[in-house]
Formats: C-alpha cells, structure tokens, sequence
C-alpha cells in the first residue's frame, strides 16, 4: 500500500451520512396511516415534529410499531398498520387533542388530512405555532364541507375542526389555493383527496407560489401509493387547461397562480414497503460546511435526481464559485474562495440561513429576495441571520423580502473597524431564537474562528432535536 502524503491527507473528505428526508418522512408516514393494511417506511426521520406527525395518526386510528434501531439507538423505520379508512376523531363534543408541537408540516399536512376524516378535532400547538396562519387552509376546507371554531386569533391555532369528511360537490369539484405564505396547504389538500367521495381538483391562485418543489414531493408520494391524479397546465389565464402526460410533472421548477390545477380521484393508499430518501435540508450545513471548512466534506445518501427543492444547495454553491462533485448518491465539497451572487430562493426558502452565513465569507455582496414568508416560520428567519451575523460584524440588511450580506471575504485588513472574516467576540452569546435552521446554520461560523464553540456559545443548541437530534454529534466529525 502507498503511504498517504500530507496532500493527499488534507484532501481526504470527512464523510457524514445525510439525514432521512423531514418532508418525505412525514408524507410517508401519513401514506401508509391511510392506506388499508401493513407497511413499512424504512430510514425515517427520528425527531420531534415526526413523533408529533406520529401520535396524531395513532390518535386517530393507525398503529405504528419501531423496526429494529441502528447504531445511534433510534428505529430504523417503523412498521404502520392503517386506519382503513378516514381518521377519526372524537365525539360527543369531546374532540381528539392533536398537539402538533412547533411543527408547521404536521399542522397544515393533518389539519387538511383530518378535514377528511369523521369526528370533531382540536389542534393545537406551542411556541410561535399559535402567531403561524392557517387560515387560508380552512377556508378551503369549509367551502368543502368542514366546520371551524378559532379558540384564539382567529386564522391560527389553536381551533376546533369538526369533520364529516370532504365533499367536492359543494365547489363543484374545484376549490382555489394560495400558495404566497407556505405550499402545505396546497400539498395537505392533495393527500386528503384521495379520502372524497368525488374527484377533486385544486388549481393554484394567488398573486405568486412559494416551495412549490415540495408539493412536486407530495405527488410522488401520492405516485408510489397509487393514487391516480391529473396534472394540467396552461400559458395564460385565457387559454385552454391541457393536461402533461405520464411524468412530466416531475420536471416542474415552479408553477404560476391561475395557470397549474391538478385534479386528484378518490381512491385507497397503498400499503407496501417504502424507504425514505436522504435529506438535501439537513446535508445542506455539511455541504456549506465543505466550501468554509479546512477539508473537503462528502456527504452520503443524497439521490441527485430528488425532487427536493433544497437539492438547488448545489447550484447556490456552485453559482458562489464552490467546488462540487456530485455522484448519484453522494456529493462532496471543497474548500473554496465563495463570491457573492443574486439568488431568487423562493422555491428553497429553508436554506436562506445557511446561505446567509457562506455569503459572509464571500468577497462581495450576495442579495436574497423572494423569501417574504420566512418572517413566519419558527422564528422571523429575515430578522434572526442579520442580528446574529451582526454580532460576528458582518454587515446584513434585512430587506422586505430577503437579505443583504456584505460578504467579508478578501476584506483588505480592517474596513471601517471590521475584522477581514466573521468573528464573535468572546462573552458575545448567540441565540438559535428557538429555531432548528438557525442553530444549524450558526454552526458554520466555527469552522473559520477557531476559538469559538458555538455549541457553548447558543442559548439553546438542543433546539436541532426538532429536525435533526443527531446534528451535533455528527457536527463533531468536521473538528
């Protein structure tokens, strides 16, 4: 065997495994609930949202057992037994409890999917969940039949839903979706669906679609348990519907309000044997991590054809002048001198703060727009990178609609008292403000300081329970 030189070693990546997709986990989950018989959903997501995503359809009529756990003492999947038929909820003026915790996807996925069902259902949250809208979703939901009562501000949990299942006739067969604030309204209505009695078809509207690659994620869910649906198009608003054949959904980026509908015919989920695909989300701090960091960064388990709309962390670091290889179940980073760019991050609004952190050490400003709605996740994620960054010195505005950040790559020396990269200051704390992305994403500021433990330094690092309890540990591999 040939001795490794110190070139060769400063180039052998640190390889980490990329989490179970969040999305697909609760989709699949929520599939093989539904579905009439047994399945099994391999390589799921163990977190807090999922665990809420869990009780409530265990609540509501299925059974679901852990499969055998892996190395790191969590089930490797669970076997589901399916409700075999639509959940039910309670009765006699006495709803089923359905705490969804600080999970968005759980609340808009079953609050539409329990809007099928049969019984009355309380759903409710904690932290920012009761500041988070729904409203939109429940409008739909009683054009189709649904009854809702608002406990406290009304358009946000918590509320009761009274359900006696969904009825397209009421609309006649067509209900209308936003999708400006959060594409899980539209993709909650398309699992519920299948529950009609009649097919129903939801056309987008609105002024503009956000996320819409994770509505691409609930049709190939809906694909994979044999749900039959219609997906049609047209280039104005004055022109004909047609319809796109066999697949070619899949090669959707984005869609247009007024000019994409798809039509959804009632029918039984399929039980079967299904796996989780890797996370583009939660391997997106590792990948940053490749470009900052000292030593190239591999991570495994990432399908490069997935329909994951945080899959464009791969376009954002190459437009920013990374270097990337990609295999079709893996990607690698290396260090690279990042510029800044103009990003459009719409349809990837997850990865604005990790994206705000590499344009830190870019040379140049980057600007990202088109993420208005990030003001309304588990933290104001506009508000929370520019103080935090800010703490660091670098220079960010928070714009109406995204970001500004004033990379500090290349700085000559000091500018206006600026350090030439990002540092916190000791006895400076930083805050995860309660949210998972942004404890993650803060994570990356370590790399380059080496007298900062930002793990010591977050008021709260275990917030990353929510997502992604493994993150640390796993974080530990890059020192």
């Amino acid at each position: 065997m040939t001795d490794m030189t110190s070139a060769d070693m400063a180039e052998a990546p640190v390889v980490v495994p990329a989490p179970a997709s969040k999305s697909l986990s609760h989709r699949y989950l929520i599939g093989a609930a539904l579905a009439d018989g047994e399945s099994y959903v391999r390589h799921t997501l163990e977190s807090a949202d999922l665990e809420r995503t869990r009780d409530i359809l265990c609540e509501a009529g299925a059974k679901m057992e852990p499969l055998e756990k892996g190395s790191d003492g969590a089930p490797t999947g669970w076997r589901v037994k399916g409700m075999a038929g639509a959940p039910r909820g309670g009765q006699g003026g006495r709803p089923l409890a359905c705490n969804v915790g600080e999970s968005g996807t759980t609340c808009r996925l079953l609050t539409a999917v329990l809007g099928a069902g049969e019984g009355l259902f309380r759903i409710f949250g904690e932290g920012r969940m009761h500041e988070r809208p729904i409203g939109e979703l429940c409008d739909v939901l009683l054009r189709l039949g649904a009854g809702v009562t608002w406990e406290g501000k009304t358009g946000c949990p918590p509320f009761l839903l009274q359900a006696c299942g969904l009825a397209p006739s009421l609309s006649d067969g067509v209900v209308r979706v936003g999708m400006e604030s959060s594409s899980q309204y539209f993709s909650g209505l398309l699992l519920a669906a299948p529950m009609c009695p009649s097919p129903l078809t939801l056309e987008l509207a609105g002024r503009k679609a956000v996320s819409w690659p994770y509505v691409g994620l609930t049709l190939q869910c809906l694909t994979d348990f044999g749900i039959r649906f219609r997906v049609s198009m047209r280039a104005r608003l004055s022109d004909p519907w047609e319809s796109l054949t066999g697949t070619a959904w899949r090669n959707l980026l984005d869609a247009a309000p007024g000019c994409l509908r798809v039509t959804v015919w009632p029918g039984s989920y399929r039980p079967g044997d299904y796996v989780v695909e890797g996370d583009w989300s939660g391997a997106s701090y590792f990948l940053a991590a490749g470009a900052l960091g000292k030593r190239p960064v591999r991570v495994e388990g990432l399908r490069a054809d997935s329909l994951q709309g945080d899959r464009a962390m791969l376009a954002i670091l190459q437009k920013m002048g990374a270097r990337v290889k990609v295999e079709p179940d893996a990607v690698t980073v290396y260090p690279s001198e990042l510029h800044g760019v103009e990003l459009d991050m719409g349809a990837s609004p997850d990865l604005v703060p990790t994206v705000a952190v590499l344009a830190a050490y870019a040379k140049g400003s980057t600007r990202v727009r088109n993420v208005a709605h990030l003001r309304l996740k588990e933290s104001d994620r506009i508000a929370a990178p520019a103080l935090e960054l800010g703490k660091a010195g670098v220079m960010v505005d928070a714009l109406s609609d995204g970001l500004l950040i004033s990379g500090m790559g290349g700085l000559p020396g000091h500018v206006r008292n600026r350090p030439d990269s990002p540092h916190v200051p000791e006895g400076v704390t930083l805050s995860a403000h309660n949210d998972h992305r942004m404890a993650m994403s803060l994570a990356l500021l370590g790399l380059r300081d080496p007298g900062l433990d930002v793990h010591a330094r977050l008021d709260d690092p275990t917030v990353v329970r929510k997502s992604f309890p493994q993150f640390w540990e796993l974080w530990s591999r890059l020192a």
